[in-house]
């Protein structure tokens, strides 16, 4: 058999030629394999010759077998023996035509489409910065402080902002009872703002055991139609008081819930926590903003089948997630709940879709311009650190790796170096602040000409779901 290669822009063409000696071998080849399917008069299953299956079944009865596999085994060696040529779609098969010498048909494939690319290096890009105050350390230790904080009783005094009351509470406007008015044994921090304006006011300074009505208005934008802007009263029995107490940084503190030993040592390492935090995630948004710069830069054109393949892979990657927070929720449950549907999904997301798609294909040319290679041992010390995860040496898990595992870890690995050299290769620069940024035009306008001066400026421009509260509180 032999083929030729017809190259278009975006796709690719096979013609083979088969020659009616090899076809009849096909032939014969689909005769063995299907023979015990046909029932021949006068012959056990399996045994008829070919020819008395083809007179009672027709001619063609083995041509479908033998042109299936024909076709697969043709295509499969021309992509192996040319490996530049890289299918993104199914492909489609057509029977050009069938002579007295030889069979001929095609089959045409979409490719993976050529980038060209732009300038990649030495590109001047937007530095993120996310500098750790000592307020940032401080609110840090105080959410700390909270979460080990505890609940107290108060039983000698008044309720106050910040403490935390549980009430029985009826509304009613004109004196009539509204739906969601009436709660009992309901939880409210004084201050929090949970609840309409001017109820949590009016529960500081009650007492355990005390009943009050507290009048109020619904606010004009409220959610329920039928009280928006009315007069309310509320009749109020407070049961008990609750003080949020949180323990106090010092160094027996220190020493009870942490591995230090001073508060010196515990503010310090907090320090490093989160300015390790912040430059990484410093690190993460300006190689995004480098690639979203290379990207801009690059241009290719993109086949439809390789957007949808991508919005594809959105929807189930979404429909995993969906199941895995929301204890298996179904994915047409969840566009039943939100009024939308998979064709509002992928309408959606098209853009991102393409986004990914071009950032990929850029990504991989630059590695085949730049000939990136990941070394043996930076792949080892990526499985190392899996196998640390795991508890394991890298001695003990790398046998376990198996050929699939080790293709996403090099492909992870190239990646990662390539991101590197191309951070090396370009400048991030933080922009000025207001004060830097005026006086730089200010000393720019009087060094240039008047006729030289110039302006730019570059512009770029979810559903939700709530659960109902009581009407007392605030939406």
């Amino acid at each position: 058999m032999e083929y030729k290669i017809e190259r278009q822009k975006g796709s690719v063409k096979f013609v083979f030629t088969v020659p009616n000696a090899e076809w009849d071998e096909e032939i014969n080849a689909a005769y063995i394999k299907t023979k015990a399917k046909y029932n021949i008069p006068g012959f056990r299953k399996g045994k008829a010759p070919r020819k008395f299956i083809e007179n009672m079944y027709g001619p063609t009865v083995f041509f479908d077998e033998a042109f299936n596999t024909c076709a697969s085994k043709a295509y499969g060696k021309a992509l192996s023996e040319n490996e530049d040529i890289y299918p993104v779609d199914e492909p489609k098969v057509d029977i050009e035509n069938f002579g007295a010498d030889a069979m001929v048909f095609g089959i045409s494939v979409t490719v993976k489409p050529e980038v060209t690319l732009g300038q990649y290096k030495g590109l001047t890009v937007k530095k993120a910065e996310y500098p750790v105050t000592d307020k940032d350390v401080e609110e840090d230790i105080e959410r700390s402080l909270k979460a080990k904080s505890r609940l107290v009783d108060i039983t000698d005094r008044a309720a106050k902002n910040g403490d935390t009351v549980n009430i029985d509470y009826s509304g009613s406007v004109d004196g009539v009872k509204f739906n969601g008015g009436t709660a009992e044994k309901q939880e409210l921090t004084l201050g929090s703002k949970s609840f309409i304006p001017g109820f949590e006011e009016q529960v500081e300074g009650m007492k355990i055991g005390e009943e009050k009505d507290l009048k109020v208005k619904f606010p004009d934008d409220y959610h329920a139609e039928d009280l928006k802007g009315k007069d309310a009263v509320f009749a109020v029995k407070l049961n008990s008081i609750k003080f949020r107490e949180i323990p106090e940084l010092n160094d027996d503190f220190v020493k009870d819930t942490t591995k230090f030993e001073t508060v010196a040592e515990y503010r310090a390492d907090v320090k490093k926590r989160l300015t390790d935090s912040a430059e990484r995630r410093a690190d993460n948004e300006n190689k995004n903003n480098m690639i979203d710069a290379i990207v801009a830069n690059a241009s290719v054109d993109i086949p439809d089948c390789m957007i949808e393949s991508e919005l594809d892979y959105m929807l189930q990657d979404f429909e995993y997630r969906l199941g895995y927070m929301y204890g298996g929720m179904k994915l047409d449950d969840y566009f039943k709940y939100t009024g939308s549907s998979r064709e509002d999904f992928r309408k959606d997301r098209k853009s991102e879709a393409e986004k990914a798609v071009k950032t990929r294909l850029v990504m991989e040319t630059i590695i085949k311009t730049e000939k990136v290679e990941p070394t043996e041992q930076e792949i080892d010390k990526r499985i190392a650190e899996i196998a640390e995860q795991q508890g394991k040496t890298l001695e003990e898990y790398k046998p376990s790796v198996s050929e699939h595992q080790l293709t996403h870890i090099k492909s992870d690995v190239t990646v990662e170096k390539t991101l590197n050299e191309l951070v090396k290769a370009n400048e991030f620069k933080a922009e000025a602040k207001k004060s830097e940024a005026k006086k730089e035009t200010k000393e720019g306008a009087e060094k240039k000409p008047a006729a030289a001066k110039s302006a730019t400026a570059k512009t770029t421009s979810a559903k939700t779901a709530t659960a109902k509260k009581p009407a007392a509180k605030k939406e």
